[in-house]
């Protein structure tokens, strides 16, 4: 089968498509014929070696597909069942073999195309608003790269659940995406002072919480931008890890608290698992939340996507079609 495979750590060049051989599904495990896989920074990390795989490896946590056959002790799920998954490492190929237990049912009426560009992104905004940091009517939540795969999911989202939304793009066309997704107010990073805007726009209240997967260039200011005892919910770093922070400055900005999440951790059993994707099944059910894809690239095009997403030059999801 074809597949992209990382056999030295590095740019978007290591990503090299090579033919692996199909391995038959184990005891508790599923072989899916895999329609579209969802691109991710947690793929950069990977490609980079910022998070360490045993090499080589095929990137990719997320997609979705058929299910061609199922291993011994498998119960619940049968070939032909349509699945999505989020942290199955391996998706950019044309089939994957996983453990059944990470398998999510997509709806009939929801495109493969949609659930692998929902999968990673969604649950995890589903984390970020519901367990993370619940958030609802009267707060007002800072959303970074608003117009990104997730950013838009959050927009979505926040307002869904009846908060306000700032969000932070860096050109007019992005901003467009962000207000049409829920933001009431897009910051240009580009032009303004994020953390002057902020306070202008909060009466220099302050935001209840900021959701940041920029990292390193937005860090300080995200913790400028809260209220006392609000949240700095750190969940990426496309433009490099985050400084280093003595606790006590904590303290001195307002007793303000600081998490890094991953969506691991809150979907550490298959119940969880389930029951995350389910709320995010409903949200699309009821169109709250609807995936918004930037790109979709053929699979020998892995290297590309990876380029254009460190770029910063698309909006949306971008997935790969094997």
């Amino acid at each position: 089968m074809r597949a992209i495979q990382v056999e030295v750590c590095g740019g978007p060049e290591q990503l090299k498509p090579a033919e692996r051989a199909d391995r038959q599904p184990g005891e508790g495990e599923i072989a899916v014929d895999v329609a579209a896989a969802g691109v991710n920074f947690i793929d950069v990390y990977h490609r980079e070696g910022r998070y360490p795989m045993p090499l080589p490896f095929v990137p990719g946590l997320e997609g979705a597909g058929v299910i061609r056959e199922v291993g011994i002790g498998v119960t619940g799920l049968q070939p032909g069942d349509r699945v999505a998954w989020a942290t199955a490492q391996g998706s950019y190929a044309e089939r994957h073999v996983l453990p059944a237990a990470v398998a999510l049912p997509v709806p009939p009426a929801m495109d493969l195309k949609d659930a692998a560009a929902l999968a990673l992104q969604a649950m995890t905004v589903h984390m970020l608003i519901t367990d993370v940091w619940k958030l609802g009517p009267g707060q007002t939540a800072l959303v970074h790269a608003a117009a990104g795969g997730v950013g838009l999911l959050l927009c979505q989202a926040a307002r869904h659940v009846g908060a306000r939304v700032i969000g932070t793009t860096s050109t007019a066309e992005k901003a467009a995406l962000a207000r049409a997704a829920g933001a009431e107010d897009v910051i240009l990073y580009t032009e303004a002072d994020f953390e002057a805007e902020v306070k202008r726009l909060t009466e220099g209240n302050g935001v209840d919480v900021v959701y940041d997967s920029v990292g390193k260039t937005t860090f300080e200011k995200s913790l400028n931008c809260l209220r006392p005892r609000g949240m700095l919910v750190l969940f990426g770093g496309s433009s490099g890890p985050a400084p280093s922070i003595d606790p006590i400055v904590l303290m001195q900005k307002g007793s303000i608290f600081l998490t890094r999440p991953t969506l691991f951790h809150y979907t550490a059993t298959p119940a969880e698992r389930q029951a995350r994707w389910s709320g995010v099944v409903d949200w699309w059910a009821e169109g709250a939340l609807k995936a918004t894809i930037g790109g979709a690239y053929p699979l020998a095009e892995a290297a590309q996507a990876h380029r254009d997403l460190e770029a910063r030059k698309t909006t949306g999801k971008l997935i790969l079609l094997p």
